[in-house]
């Protein structure tokens, strides 16, 4: 009988142990999060403790079942539309870009696993993940997806006004995982009844599909000091919820990856190729034509019911 692994973080293991726990059916967990604005009462790195949190109760839950890995996190990601705010941080497009596939090179190289989980905890990384993963399949081998915790969670949020930043799901979230970093004294009041105009303003530049828009929380129409919700109707009973429902509803994300990998939609011709299973396939560079067109829309939340409605 194997012996459990000392810890489920890659970065706590020696390079001996890799070896003896990692194998190519293993999951590893990516978190990626961002350094911007979340209003007066949230922290810069509320996307970063999101995702590493959450990705940290997701291995402690299914780790020892379905073999997941945490890897060390990605702290900063796309945030343009909050470069307004001081202390947000945001790389570019083809940084970002080169960053996923330098790692997702390494990991190929230096570990046995091929299946990756990204758990994103920033819209704003959206778009191009969601282009990168088909690179880091046909490019490297690996079965990859990307969850969207709070798309991904089935709790009732019941929000008064739409709810996209810095509002009730993502404080209540911080309440539940790092109170003592939430400011609750620079909780806003927003108007009551919400502002109509205002809430169409933001279904159309934020959550209309058929159209993308440059949105930015600076916009008066759409934000008030960064944040677009009602953080006031926070609590950490709710975020509990979400938390446990994103916990409760990514294990059959994971089961459909080792699904995936067993039927070979992990393409492994990449590295095939290139003469053996640890050795990546040499990066394709992008035109500077094709960067461009990658979308970097940061609306990572499906269409909301108008409150009250089912």
């Amino acid at each position: 009988m194997s012996r459990s692994p000392p810890s489920r973080s890659l970065g706590d293991l020696t390079f001996p142990e890799v070896s003896r726990y990692l194998k190519e059916t293993s999951i590893l967990c990516l978190p990626i999060g961002a350094i911007e604005q979340h209003g007066p009462h949230l922290p810069l790195n509320t996307d970063v403790v999101i995702a590493e949190e959450l990705t940290r109760r997701m291995v402690g839950r299914w780790g020892d079942e379905l073999d997941l890995w945490q890897l060390p996190t990605v702290a900063v990601g796309l945030s343009r539309e909050h470069d307004w705010a001081p202390g947000t941080m945001s790389l570019t497009l083809e940084s970002f870009i080169g960053l996923v596939e330098d790692l997702a090179h390494e990991i190929v190289r230096s570990l046995p696993a091929r299946n990756l989980l990204i758990v994103n905890g920033h819209g704003g990384n959206r778009g191009v993940l969601e282009n990168l993963i088909r690179e880091l399949r046909g490019d490297c081998g690996l079965n990859a997806c990307v969850i969207h915790p709070f798309d991904l969670s089935k709790a009732e949020t019941d929000a008064a006004s739409l709810d996209v930043h810095g509002g009730k799901s993502e404080t209540s979230v911080m309440l539940a995982l790092a109170p003592d970093l939430v400011r609750r004294n620079e909780f806003a009041r927003p108007k009551q009844p919400p502002d109509p105009k205002a809430q169409r303003d933001i279904e159309a530049l934020v959550f209309d599909r058929g159209t993308t828009w440059p949105w930015r929380t600076d916009d008066p129409r759409l934000a008030d000091r960064g944040v677009i919700g009602d953080a006031h109707a926070a609590s950490r009973e709710h975020g509990e919820r979400i938390i446990e429902s994103i916990i409760a509803e990514v294990r059959a994300v994971l089961e459909r990856l080792l699904e995936n990998q067993r039927r070979g939609a992990g393409d492994a011709k990449a590295f095939t190729r290139s003469g053996g299973r640890n050795t990546p396939a040499a990066p394709r560079r992008r035109p500077q034509a094709l960067r461009a067109r990658t979308s970097t829309h940061s609306g990572n939340r499906p269409r909301p019911r108008p409150p009250g409605k089912s």
